[in-house]
């Protein structure tokens, strides 16, 4: 069947709608498809033609909503989304998953069982991207062999489709829907026209959608945690990332509706919440009531001048989410460190269900690389940083990123990245060659010049940096204690049990009966997923501990025990604050034991 191609517009509700314009006219009467759609439209287009649209529709002003109304499915009843990138993509799939049902679409099981298939792609590097283009041609290949009316739909949605736009149409028919991660509202309507022999493509970025209205479709086979979105796009600019073009500009959630779904997930059971965005510390509602003020970490800039205004900030939210339950647990992902400020780390400290875990993305340990990536700090101020959350919270577990070979980096730039891996030593690290971007600044302005033979290389002397350093820190842990979420039974046992630490550290222990509380008195129990569980290290593997489970606990309990132990400082007020349960565990190990990992 020959496949017409209709581009749709839409203007922007003030409640992040969208209202369908026009099909193909609106964007095509001007000139041929592909110079219309060859880089599309850009950060100040769609801001200044969404400013256009307010003015001109009377409605806005009345504050309603104008939505597309999702239509019968028609090309097929089933649906499948595979899923690549990042957490806030996991996210995304769970907003397209109840769009697609809520439009009477039922999930396929697999991708073959489907009568549409979407990608949920990211674009962060070329290597991301290769795997969904191979992907794509594998589903035309079986897609072939299908009879024609038993062919599936293949759409791409996310940062793949917002920056690549029509090159993805235009790849040998690979591809017959494409949206962006602000359009997800719109597939029903998008499938209406691939059903009427078109290819369908809106990649208009918002800037105020966050489907704040939208409740997320979860997995059923995961009832422990759960990703709660509370911000999407970003405004810091790194000269380096494609995120600003592919996600837009920061908007963030009512503070109301993110304590509200935690309530619903605290109903249902979960006992880990994970809070994402983009830039996820840069958190503010200015429609709250609250009155913070925005602040940088000290030794920090910002590019972006725009962030003042009272409302809700991201310390102000998490204290309000750890409010909801303290019994769950809650971690936040992705920061930028110049938002680590003093008033979110006391949070963390004061609440003992948020994770001591914090992702303190460097990128490089480099100034002057740092100041080509415009990163807005030096490595003096991320260093002041690590010694003031180390200062605070004592024991937490520490992640970053690394890119190496970024543009006109030199050998004594790279050893300034592996001398500051050795004085921070951290827990996790993700660590990449860079890989050029287009439409960034680096690709505008810079020229990509380390070799990619220098590149692997320097990575590899990176990466090897990390694992060295984390063998030593993992061997410093063994005989420490640390509260774990059970959260599954192994994968390579049934006699044993995983989870994770309050520093997101992977731990398995056996499965087998263990006290309940702290206390001398308490009763046998046997552990299971969603149970809190007090362990101590034996040994690890890899980036794994081992452990012995000492018994089933509660995080207050946990905090109220460590406090306590902390404060005693010695062996025997440990033993009476827990009993015979974790006697057995005191050797010579016995002074690591207090240096608890869950409270400062």
């Amino acid at each position: 069947m020959m496949l017409r191609r209709t581009a749709f517009a839409f203007g922007l509700s003030n409640r992040g709608g969208c209202r369908l314009l026009s099909s193909t006219a609106s964007l095509l009467h001007r000139g041929p498809l592909e110079q219309k759609l060859k880089d599309g439209p850009s950060l100040q287009d769609f801001i200044a033609g969404t400013a256009r649209n307010r003015a001109a529709d009377p409605k806005h002003e009345e504050g309603e909503a104008v939505v597309s109304v999702p239509r019968a499915p028609s090309v097929g009843s089933s649906y499948f989304v595979e899923t690549y990138g990042c957490q806030m993509n996991i996210s995304d799939t769970e907003i397209v998953s109840s769009i697609m049902q809520g439009a009477g679409y039922q999930p396929a099981p697999t991708a073959e069982e489907a009568k549409v298939v979407f990608l949920n792609t990211c674009a962060i590097r070329d290597n991301a991207e290769q795997k969904v283009w191979n992907r794509l041609y594998e589903i035309k290949h079986t897609n072939k062999k299908l009879p024609a009316q038993d062919r599936r739909v293949v759409g791409v949605l996310g940062c793949m489709a917002e920056r690549l736009k029509d090159k993805l149409l235009e790849s040998e028919q690979l591809v017959q829907l494409v949206a962006g991660p602000d359009a997800y509202r719109d597939l029903p309507t998008l499938l209406h026209a691939v059903q009427g022999g078109e290819q369908a493509i809106n990649v208009q970025l918002s800037v105020d959608e966050t489907y704040a209205d939208v409740a997320p479709v979860r997995p059923s086979a995961n009832s422990i945690s759960a990703f709660v979105s509370i911000m999407r796009g970003c405004n810091n600019m790194c000269s380096y990332c494609i995120v600003p073009f592919t996600r837009g500009r920061e908007r963030s959630r009512p503070a109301s509706s993110i304590v509200d779904e935690i309530k619903v997930l605290r109903d249902q059971g979960f006992k880990e919440v994970t809070l994402l965005g983009q830039n996820v510390n840069s958190y503010h509602d200015g429609t709250d009531e609250g009155t913070s003020s925005y602040q940088l970490a000290k030794g920090f800039r910002d590019m972006y001048k725009l962030r003042s205004g009272g409302g809700v900030r991201f310390a102000d939210l998490l204290d309000r989410v750890a409010d909801v339950d303290p019994e769950m647990r809650i971690r936040f992902i992705s920061p930028h460190p110049k938002d680590f400020t003093d008033d979110v780390l006391h949070v963390i400290k004061e609440r003992p269900n948020i994770c001591n875990s914090l992702h303190i993305p460097a990128q490089s340990g480099s100034t002057t690389v740092l100041e080509r990536m415009r990163r807005g700090y030096t490595r003096e101020a991320y260093l002041e940083l690590i010694d003031r959350i180390r200062n605070l919270l004592p024991g937490a577990g520490l992640s970053t990123d690394f890119i190496s070979g970024f543009c006109g980096e030199t050998e004594e730039e790279h050893q300034d990245t592996i001398s500051l891996m050795n004085q921070v030593i951290y827990d996790q690290a993700f660590m990449f060659a860079y890989s050029l971007r287009e439409k960034t600044h680096a690709h505008r302005t810079m020229t990509d010049d380390v070799l990619p033979e220098v590149k692997s290389r320097r990575l590899q002397e990176v990466m090897s940096t990390f694992h060295t350093n984390l063998a030593s820190k993992l061997a410093g842990d063994v005989g420490q204690l640390h509260l774990v979420l059970v959260d599954k039974t192994s994968r390579k046992s049934a006699d044993e049990l995983s989870g994770r630490s309050d520093t997101n550290r992977k731990c398995v222990l056996p499965n087998v009966p263990v006290r309940n509380g702290l206390g001398l008195d308490g009763e046998t129990v046997q552990m299971k997923p969603g149970d809190y569980v007090l362990v101590r290290v034996d040994s690890f593997a890899s980036q794994t501990y081992r452990c012995t489970p000492v018994a089933r606990t509660t995080i207050q309990e946990w905090s109220s025990a460590s406090i306590q132990g902390r404060r005693a400082g010695v062996e025997s007020d440990i033993k009476s604050i827990l009993g015979s349960v974790a006697a057995p565990l005191f050797d010579s190990h016995s002074t690591q034991s207090l240096r608890t990992s869950n409270v400062a």
